[in-house]
């Protein structure tokens, strides 16, 4: 059975949310080195092509952006949809 990469890290969210201690401590075992590397989003050439693309598009007027209260309210949609 195929799952996309995305569907995996939901059921493994949804299992560690709710996953007793032991199982959650397994888990972070055998990932902990993984976990324990710094991440410099600053290093990743994708990242910071993609930060410099989203100001460009805002500063151009291409994308207007959102007020905060527009924020709150998809991240309440979305939510709920959930």
């Amino acid at each position: 059975m195929f799952m996309s990469t995305e569907t995996i890290r939901e059921k493994l969210h949804n299992f560690i949310d709710t996953a007793d201690d032991k199982k959650v401590e397994a888990i972070y075992t055998l990932v902990e080195d993984d976990i324990e590397e710094v991440y410099d989003h600053w290093e990743d050439e994708e990242f910071v092509a993609e930060i410099k693309s989203r100001i460009d598009d805002f500063e151009s007027g291409k994308d207007k952006g959102l007020s905060w209260e527009e924020v709150k309210t998809k991240a309440r949609t979305e939510f709920k949809a959930k």
